[in-house]
Formats: C-alpha cells, structure tokens, sequence
C-alpha cells in the first residue's frame, strides 16, 4: 500500500472501531433500559452506519471477519495481510 492508501485504511478501520465501541456501549445501556427508544434509534442507527461503513471496507480492502460474516473476492483474500486484527 502505498502512503495514501495506508491513511484511508487506518482511517476507515478506526472510524468501524469507534462505532463498535458506541455500539457496544448502548447495548449495555439498552440491557438496563430497553424502553429507551432515543438509545434504541440511535443504536439503529449506528448499527447501519457501521454496516456501510464495513461494506466499504471489504470492497477496498478485503474482509473484516470468517466463518460467513464477510465475503471475498477472488482469489481467497484470506492470505492476505495484514488482517484487521493485527493493525
């Protein structure tokens, strides 16, 4: 990867990290308060935005999880790395 690219990568994982972490913080909310539905829209939300988010990433870059929760391309792109985990 060249400069550039590597900028959008780190950007683009950490923008699905910090929405993992929102999204698992108003799940522990929504656990103690399921009747709040402002939490509960903007877990939606959030759950979309971070669906789009990793499907532009797996178009760029690969996938982001096995057993079925994400696509490859061709060839198996998972020989590749490094792998998300490991940045």
């Amino acid at each position: 990867m060249d400069k550039k690219l590597d900028e959008q990568y780190y950007r683009q994982l950490l923008e699905l990290q910090q929405l993992d972490f929102a999204l698992v913080e108003l799940t522990l909310y929504l656990d103690t308060h399921p009747n709040d539905m402002q939490a509960l829209q903007q877990f939606n939300q959030l759950a979309q935005q971070r669906q789009q988010c990793a499907n532009q990433f797996e178009m760029q870059y690969g996938p982001l999880m096995q057993f079925g929760h994400s696509y490859s391309k061709y060839p198996w792109q998972w020989v590749e790395s490094p792998w998300p985990w490991q940045v």
